[in-house]
């Protein structure tokens, strides 16, 4: 999931916004105010009450030190790095620390927007300043509370791993605890240096991984209630169909079926387990009014969106004179790249566990986007969203789709569950989930450009046609602007390459599929089309790709500092195994640059995918560990899709329902991949969707490398398929 700016000048910009924010000093730090709320009042608080000077964080007399987190934990490792940063400033082993969610509460909204929620790969840079502040002034009152039991200045007294010291006597932050808690929290502390970091940057075991190999962490599919029933819901097979009526005499009749109600999605089967409740779904009869969905085919949107590149769309960029240079261009390129609907196929399929008692509501899910979901579950019950309780899960992957726009599979079991006076655990099938919609945009795209007597680009235009993610959501209202939404250029209007004439433009489609923001979202397409174009100008111009990339990053030392070691680590300009050809692909995304090289083979219409070679500049680090392996999660994410992932219709149906025909990537095919850090210093970047651009355009560079055949239309099965 993305997050717009709200002056609606760009998505790139209002990350850039958050980056600065990440980069404050030990003075003057720019923080979230209300992370630093205080969460208890001195003068009324108990004897033996834990110390929790702020929102983020609670010391128990125990000496247990626990983080509360607003984030969620889909696998991208907040709940290991955000601990991080408090023990670092708090001076406490992260390793023994205890993590806690949130509920939905203010004190974890957006510093920019009043919403909590995990997405734009900005839980680590939008709150690494406030934590560390979090942990500096627990320190800093801890101190305070040692020295007034000993009577000493403060100054006088120093921090060892958990305990307050004067050189000779220890007293533990538990000891301390119910002092501290009673005095007043300073307003401004100072932090360490850089220099002086003993976790930050440094690798750490994940906090999750233990329960998650033992199998005692709960995701949202594990919740159990007592009394709980469980349902399906049945929906119509084609977007935008209605309901006209249903029986459900048979259903009813399965032993196990409890009852079986309309909900404005459709039909819903509530039964005492699962299997009862999906076989009562397969018995009902129902009268579907499918409408215009019908129609809606993939062939008959390509033929339709292929017109519109005749027509003027919205500009998003216009640099220069684009067509008066492209006009005097020594040659010439004109070509299309397509890219199909993509599910977001999480391991765990959507599921909600929704109780409403009276006016009251408790939710227990895996979500993306807490304050939303109440308020939309509050809105459906006709409540005060106070009255809503929502738990926070572990994800089994999120990629998005657990940031409906809509908050659609929390109000869908909202409805289901009401009335009933009963937990019900509303399910997703696997199919229900590939078929369910809320894609990844289909995208037509057109580039035109032209070089000179060098080689060298002197004109670029680009007009893609799609469906705008950003504008289907609550946050259009802040981030489009004249029709224009950031989403769609996002990485192509402000591509890294310097190329003087350089014109996008949008042509925004309006078709009934739903879509939404998919891991990378916008630069999941444009970290394609631009890198492949780029590469096609080489070869237009009779260049090596990483050479032409290097002049035309001649002004980015950032990114010519990626490049460059992403060719040296990958042995570009060296020889290789017969039958292995490389390709490159560079891609600026959540303020982080990546760079990346694949190795390939291809085998008539089989391509191998032998290795990746890939280097980040996120700025820092904060657990090095977790960089590598959101980089080799986001790199297998986005070969997932290159190579075979699309989700097509015919006749309004969606043609894939599980993983036979909507494949992922198995072990056995998986690459070697090497990532490569680079601590740049430069303002914090994200890491959870920056490794997944890339990477269908250097296989696909490589695979014309090995082939000479271009891959303009994904997945490249497909196009190696009928060629």
């Amino acid at each position: 999931m993305n997050s717009p700016p709200v002056d609606g000048n760009g998505r790139r910009h209002f990350l850039i916004g958050l980056g600065v924010v990440a980069a404050g000093t030990a003075t003057g730090i720019v923080v979230m105010p209300q992370l630093l709320e205080r969460r208890a009042v001195a003068a009324t608080t108990p004897a033996g009450a834990p110390f929790q000077p702020h929102a983020f964080l609670r010391i128990g007399a125990d000496n247990t030190v626990t983080v509360i987190i607003g984030k969620s934990e889909m696998g991208q490792g907040v709940h290991t790095s955000m601990p991080m940063i408090v023990a670092e400033e708090l001076d406490f082993d992260p390793q023994r620390m205890h993590v806690e969610f949130a509920g939905v509460d203010p004190a974890f909204n957006h510093p920019f927007l009043p919403a909590q929620f995990t997405g734009g790969s900005m839980s680590i840079m939008s709150t690494y300043e406030a934590l560390r502040k979090v942990g500096a002034t627990a320190r800093a009152m801890l101190i305070s509370a040692a020295a007034q039991r000993w009577n000493v200045p403060a100054e006088n007294l120093s921090t060892d791993t958990g305990f307050v010291t004067d050189g000779r006597r220890r007293l533990s932050y538990g000891a301390l605890a119910e002092t501290a808690q009673t005095l007043t929290v300073p307003e401004t502390v100072a932090l360490k240096a850089p220099s002086d970091f003993r976790y930050i940057g440094k690798p750490q075991k994940r906090l999750d991984n233990a329960g998650k190999v033992s199998g005692g962490t709960t995701f949202g599919i594990d919740v159990v209630r007592p009394d709980m029933l469980v349902a399906t819901v049945a929906r119509a097979p084609v977007f935008g169909g209605k309901l006209r009526s249903f029986d459900a005499t048979t259903a009813r009749a399965i032993r196990g079926v409890v009852s079986v109600k309309e909900i404005p999605s459709g039909v819903a089967v509530l039964a005492e387990n699962t299997w009862a409740a999906i076989r009562g779904r397969e018995a009902l009869q129902i009268d579907w009014d499918l409408g215009e969905g019908a129609q809606t085919s993939s062939d008959a949107l390509r033929t339709q969106w292929r017109a519109q590149f005749d027509q003027p769309g919205l500009i998003a960029v216009n640099t220069g004179d684009a067509a008066a240079a492209f006009g005097s261009a020594v040659k010439t390129l004109d070509v299309e790249y397509e890219l199909p609907y993509l599910a977001h196929a999480p391991m765990e399929p959507l599921n909600c566990v929704v109780h409403v008692e009276g006016d009251r509501c408790e939710i227990w899910t895996g979500t993306q986007n807490q304050s939303q979901d109440a308020e939309f579950a509050a809105a459906a019950l006709g409540i005060e969203p106070a009255k809503v309780t929502l738990h926070t899960l572990f994800l089994g992957g999120g990629f998005g789709r657990r940031a409906s726009a809509n908050s659609d599979f929390v109000v869908e079991a909202v409805h289901v569950a009401r009335g009933v006076g009963r937990p019900v655990k509303t399910m997703w099938t696997r199919e229900d989930d590939i078929r369910g919609g809320h894609y990844r945009p289909f995208n037509l795209n057109r580039v035109r450009a032209g070089i000179d007597a060098t080689g060298t680009p002197i004109a670029y235009l680009h007009h893609t046609v799609g469906k705008p993610v950003l504008a289907q959501s609550p946050l259009g209202q802040f981030a489009v602007k004249d029709g224009l939404d950031p989403s769609s250029v996002e990485g192509s209007a402000d591509m890294p390459y310097a190329i003087a004439n350089l014109r996008v433009e949008v042509t925004n489609t309006d078709e009934l599929v739903p879509v939404l923001w998919w891991r990378s979202v916008g630069h999941s397409i444009t970290g394609f089309v631009t890198n492949s174009a780029i590469d096609e100008i080489a070869a237009l111009g009779q260049q090596d790709p990483v050479v032409l990339r290097r002049k035309l990053l001649a002004d980015k030392p950032r990114h010519l500092a990626v490049l460059e070691r992403a060719a040296k680590e990958a042995g570009w300009s060296q020889p290789r195994a017969a039958g292995r050809f490389q390709g490159i692909a560079l891609h600026e995304s959540f303020n982080s640059i990546v760079a990346q090289v694949a190795e390939v083979s291809v085998d008539a219409d089989a391509v191998r995918v032998h290795r990746v070679t890939c280097v980040i500049d996120c700025g820092l680090a904060v657990n090095p560990d977790q960089v590598v392996a959101q980089m080799e999660g986001g790199i297998l994410f986005g070969l997932c899709a290159a190579l075979t992932g699309e989700i097509t219709l015919k006749d309004g149906r969606v043609e894939q329902g599980n993983f036979d025909t909507y494949p992922i990537l198995r072990i056995s095919a998986a690459p070697r991949i090497d990532v490569h850090i680079i601590n740049s210093g430069a303002p914090l970047g994200g890491v959870g969707e920056p490794g997944t651009p890339p990477i269908a355009a250097a296989v696909c560079n490589a695979i014309y490398a090995a082939t000479g055949q271009r891959i303009r239309r994904l997945p490249i099965a497909r196009s190696l398929r009928t060629a």
